[in-house]
């Protein structure tokens, strides 16, 4: 059940990795957006815990170089606001496996919090996954995470990826579940955030008109598709130790995947959409090596200007085989989806920067309108995540004129132009339910357990035959063999 930071409670926010880039770019300017629209209560604190040594004016003024004002127009507003909020900010130094650090961290958090009012802590993990334990553990030591009910409540928030496959990630699941139960776990995809992923069940469920339709009678295939124009950069050594389908099929895609494949909870509650959301991920067979293709992006002249090959990054191995894309085909077995295939691409080095679902929808049976030089288009439902979100709907019809000429319109929903006012970060939405205590849009134990199932077997096999990904020019639209791995299931990637 949701549990709400009341007015009348103190809040403080420990943000563990906070001189990081997530922290700076994402985490506090969300903090400061919430406080902007005046959804922190009064009593709130904020904390930043590294290595890096820094005085709390040294840590503010490096938060101020990123903080906005989206929702404060004006700039002696925006200013006062600014500074009215880094007043709550305060830093210390220390290393993430060192029980005095934190018991540092434990004095200048009761320096600040009121002792006669309920508490929450909420721990913000934001660094490697590598981290994630000793951190946990020495938390546990120096009593910072210690509840008191009715008195003290503690969160934990971990970032993606959680562990490399299955195994790993059972590993830092038990070993988080030392120090916090799975109730105080939040286990944030910052996609679980975005508007448009989080409109999928309203899209659904709220509207007649769609899930009569929603099953494979009338649904010829799925596409989910993430691609960047971009490529590793500065994240090469990160990203060589996971590759594209840890850092984003695995997580995102299956969680758009979900989110589309799932059927209709019972009601809102948290517990009851992340079941049924489990339900549709165990029923996804695992990918077999028969159902995939990677790839690797190599130099290329692209919007002229020459792109690095992938090996030629700062930080890989000159023989890694690390994805930088990968297509699958996915198949549910249950009764709603079986014999729909669910096509899933994610890439970096690519020609456009896109993240889509395409619901493709079957052939009219014995559509009078076809013939010989005209063949109606299937309807096409697509979701747009980025970089506009929008949702549209293809549809055939008639050309103005004297003669019968059909042609595909598109209806299209622009969120910029549909909707007044600032859109929400996915960071905010998400650290407002952690504040919250509302679970729905994150990801429960099991559910990661079912993830992990899908994409673990075809992984061993890739890395322990080291299979060579295949090269793709910079700029391309990735492999050719992609598109005859769509062709087998009568399905293309466009």
């Amino acid at each position: 059940m949701q549990q709400n930071v009341s007015e009348t409670s103190s809040l403080s926010i420990i943000v563990v990795g906070a001189s990081g880039d997530l922290a700076v770019k994402k985490i506090f300017p969300a903090l400061f957006a919430l406080f902007c629209r005046k959804l922190l209560p009064a009593s709130f604190s904020c904390y930043g815990y590294a290595r890096t040594p820094m005085t709390d004016e040294q840590f503010r003024e490096l938060l101020m170089s990123r903080l906005n004002c989206r929702y404060t127009p004006g700039e002696s507003e925006c200013r006062m606001y600014m500074e009215d909020f880094l007043k709550h900010c305060f830093y210390t130094s220390g290393h993430y496996d060192s029980k005095e650090d934190f018991e540092a961290l434990q004095t200048l958090l009761k320096r600040h919090e009121p002792a006669d009012t309920p508490l929450t802590r909420l721990f913000y993990l934001s660094i490697p996954p590598f981290l994630f334990l000793p951190a946990a553990q020495s938390l546990h030591d120096a009593g910072l995470a210690e509840e008191l009910p009715g008195r003290k409540t503690c969160r934990v928030v971990v970032e993606k990826p959680f562990g490399r496959d299955r195994e790993s990630s059972d590993a830092l699941t038990r070993g988080l579940a030392q120090v916090f139960t799975e109730p105080q776990t939040y286990r944030i995809d910052h996609y679980l955030g975005k508007e448009v992923i989080q409109n999928l069940m309203v899209l659904r469920f709220a509207n007649l008109i769609f899930e009569p339709l929603w099953n494979r009678n009338n649904i010829d295939y799925v596409r989910i598709c993430w691609s960047e124009d971009i490529g590793a950069e500065g994240r090469a050594g990160y990203f060589d130790h996971y590759g594209i389908i840890r850092d984003v099929m695995q997580n995102h895609l299956l969680q758009m995947l979900a989110l589309v494949t799932m059927e209709e909870p019972l009601n809102l509650d948290p517990e009851n959409v992340r079941n049924e959301k489990v339900k549709a991920l165990r029923a996804v067979r695992p990918v077999r090596y028969e159902d995939i293709v990677v790839g690797q992006y190599t130099a290329a002249d692209y919007e002229g200007q020459a792109q690095k090959g992938y090996l030629q990054e700062e930080g890989v191995p000159p023989d890694s085989i690390t994805p930088t894309y990968a297509a699958a085909v996915l198949k549910v077995r249950n009764r709603r989806w079986d014999g729909v295939p669910f096509l899933m691409s994610a890439g970096k080095g690519l020609n456009h920067r896109r993240t889509e679902i395409h619901i493709v929808f079957r052939q009219v049976p014995g559509n009078i309108f076809a013939g010989p030089s005209a063949t109606p288009h299937p309807n096409n439902l697509v979701i747009r995540v980025q970089p506009d979100a929008g949702i549209s709907l293809n549809i055939m019809t008639k050309v103005p004129g004297l003669r019968v000429t059909l042609q595909e319109t598109e209806l299209n929903l622009s969120y910029a132009a549909a909707f007044a006012g600032e859109i929400p970060d996915a960071y905010e939405s998400l650290l407002l339910d952690v504040v919250k205590g509302d679970k729905s849009l994150f990801i429960r134990a099991d559910e990661l357990e079912a993830a992990w199932d899908i994409f673990t077997p075809v992984l061993r096999d890739l890395e322990s035959c080291r299979v060579q990904p295949q090269p793709y020019l910079f700029g391309s639209g990735g492999p050719r063999s992609a598109d005859a791995l769509a062709a087998l299931h009568n399905a293309t990637w466009e």
